[in-house]
């Protein structure tokens, strides 16, 4: 049985060398936390975005990350601590669940309210500056343990300590360790491309990205994504 061990919220505030707003910073809350269509709040304190046009909305309502990916970055950065939750921006803590054993389209109770796996996360810049490091994002996308997001299929109340609960699985063969595969090692598979554009539970975004891939045979720039660059 896999339980939330933590759940984290944090206000967008100036970031960075440049100062830019993001809500990366998150921090343990306890209490009642509610579960909106557009993500958390627990008391006055509601979970932020710097950036809304990429980060955070109804497809990216709530980030989970595995607690258990902290050992493989002890490891790979020792001059980081990573000895609590909170590092990669999540609102989930967990162990017991990763990228191999949670699929696509997942619906899950956690607490009253009801969540879905709609995508994996795609890492951005913000990761570089959070470890002050040039690659982070880079590695991350490489490492495959870069956490996923819900959609919220029913409002409710959520604790820490809550399980989450299994209701349905509707795309079994589509854990998110494949489909991160797709986006990033098999970029031109066809027949994997094909069958991402038909996941039903998919969020949109990736649905339409497999689409652009096949009909133009090409990958999408990921440099302004991983580095900044223009």
């Amino acid at each position: 049985m896999t339980v939330l061990t933590g759940i984290l919220l944090g206000r967008a505030r100036p970031f960075g060398l440049e100062g830019r707003p993001s809500g990366i910073d998150k921090q343990p809350v306890t209490g009642a936390v509610e579960v909106t269509l557009t993500g958390l709040q627990c008391g006055d304190m509601r979970d932020e975005q710097g950036n809304p046009k990429h980060h955070g909305g109804p497809e990216k309502a709530v980030h989970h990350y595995a607690f258990e990916h902290y050992s493989f970055w002890r490891r790979t950065l020792p001059g980081f601590a990573f000895d609590a939750p909170g590092a990669f921006g999540e609102n989930f803590t967990t162990e017991g669940m990763d990228e191999q054993s949670v699929h696509v389209g997942d619906i899950y109770r956690v607490g009253s309210a009801v969540l879905q796996v709609s995508q994996a996360r795609q890492p951005c810049v913000t990761l570089n500056s959070r470890f002050n490091q040039a690659r982070m994002a880079r590695q991350v996308q490489d490492s495959g343990l870069t956490g996923w997001y819900y959609r919220v299929l029913e409002t409710g109340t959520i604790h820490t300590g809550d399980r989450l609960a299994l209701l349905d699985r509707p795309h079994a063969g589509w854990s998110l360790a494949r489909l991160l595969r797709v986006l990033y090692v098999d970029t031109l598979d066809a027949r994997q491309l094909e069958a991402m554009a038909g996941l039903g539970a998919l969020a949109p975004a990736w649905r339409n990205l497999a689409l652009k891939r096949l009909a133009s045979g090409q990958v999408e720039d990921w440099a302004a994504r991983l580095t900044g660059a223009q």
